[in-house]
């Protein structure tokens, strides 16, 4: 008949160098120890391991082998401590989620975003700081077994916490962060080009203001979306399809849109643009960045002449969330492996209809929804997001 099972934890830190693990782990093996549960990273040049250790079949005593085991680590050294193992929180079922936070470094973001969660009954399994430099990205795997309350309101709690901090969040639940992403969607205005299309040409047809003013409305859900397209698109009869390809060869790209496309497309992404904005637009950034798919809406144009109606059906939010429905089943993929960005109201329906919706500076109306929000104006920052390991983030983004 077997022993019972008695158990010690082993810690050992120090500097690091090749052959730790296997100086201590041999101790243990030689007197036929056994290592039930084991843990180890290096941290800025910093070794640390933790080891739950079966000492029930030793052929030495417990105090003989951890005699041994800080002899051999002061011989290497590392720091060993052995104590007899006390058990804590452990729970069969888990409901996991990940953390991003990404931002300008600053003290603290550790300390409140963790008081945060714990009041909240989070509980943080690990913690994995993934890239260093001019801004910080930090991954937080936590359980939500505990959590009493709708985890949308935890989320919106992160959001204004981290807007304080200005840093930004993004949280996915375990069907979705461990599910490799296929397929991305993104809006045109104000997300991967850095204006609104429509305003600008409302600014050549003189009618600057009142368009604006209506898009505000429009992008803050005060106003149907359609009736709002329809609306400005009438402000703007009259106005020569000239200044339509003046405005699309001037179109600015939003800070990171090429690298993150260019990245996206070398790993093999689907990459699709459903815009509420124009085709004439549309269309050409499909051309310039090789974009899989472009939607966008047709304005009807008769002798060069923009005669202020646009072809129906509209692609509001709704037809957004159609349209990623439709190119997911021609692909073949699933709505865990989708990441869809947008900024404004008319977005609502594509984020949420997604694994993973993000907000990309976005209005209050869309953060409220979004699984996370990225404040900072680069769309780079996307790729921290996506569940890439170390080497293949440093390939896309200079990261210490």
């Amino acid at each position: 008949m077997s022993s019972p099972t008695k158990l010690v934890t082993v810690t050992a830190i120090g500097r690091d160098k090749p052959g730790l693990v296997s100086e201590l782990t041999n101790v243990i093996a030689d007197v036929d120890a056994n290592i039930v549960d084991v843990e180890e990273t290096v941290l800025r040049g910093l070794f640390a391991m933790f080891m739950i250790v079966d000492i029930s079949s030793s052929t030495i005593p417990g105090e003989e082998l951890k005699r041994r085991l800080v002899r051999r680590g002061e011989e290497i050294g590392l720091q060993v401590s052995v104590e007899p193992y006390v058990e804590g929180r452990r729970k069969p079922e888990k409901e996991l989620a990940l953390i991003t936070i990404l931002g300008k470094d600053r003290p603290g973001i550790v300390a409140k975003v963790s008081t945060l969660l714990g009041n909240y009954n989070v509980n943080i399994e690990k913690i994995r700081m993934i890239a260093r430099g001019e801004m910080i990205a930090m991954e937080m795997l936590v359980d939500l077994s505990d959590l009493k309350l709708p985890l949308e309101k935890v989320r919106i709690e992160l959001q204004n916490l981290c807007e304080t901090l200005g840093v930004s969040s993004i949280i996915q639940r375990e069907n979705v962060y461990q599910k490799s992403k296929k397929l991305i969607v993104f809006d045109m205005d104000s997300t991967l080009v850095d204006e609104e299309t429509i305003d600008e040409i409302a600014k050549i047809a003189g009618v600057g203001e009142q368009v604006r003013g209506i898009t505000q409305q429009a992008m803050n859900g005060e106003i149907d979306f359609v009736e709002a397209l329809r609306k400005r698109v009438k402000l703007l009869a009259g106005l020569e399809v000239k200044y339509l390809e003046e405005i699309a060869n001037n179109m600015h790209l939003t800070p990171g849109a090429e690298e993150l496309i260019r990245s996206l497309k070398s790993m093999g992404y689907k990459i699709a643009l459903i815009s509420g904005g124009f085709t004439y637009f549309t269309d050409r950034l499909k051309e310039k960045l090789g974009l899989d798919y472009a939607f966008g809406n047709k304005l009807i144009i008769k002798n060069g002449i923009l005669t202020g109606e646009v072809e129906e059906p509209i692609i509001d939010g709704k037809k957004k969330a159609e349209i990623i429905n439709w190119i997911s089943e021609i692909e073949g993929i699933s709505k865990e492996e989708i990441v869809a960005v947008g900024d404004g109201s008319n977005d609502q329906f594509m984020l949420t209809n997604v694994g993973l919706g993000i907000a990309f500076n976005a209005k209050k109306v869309l953060k409220q929804v979004a699984d996370g929000v990225i404040a900072q104006k680069n769309l780079l920052s996307i790729l921290y997001a996506l569940g890439l390991p170390d080497k293949e983030l440093k390939r896309y983004i200079k990261i210490d």
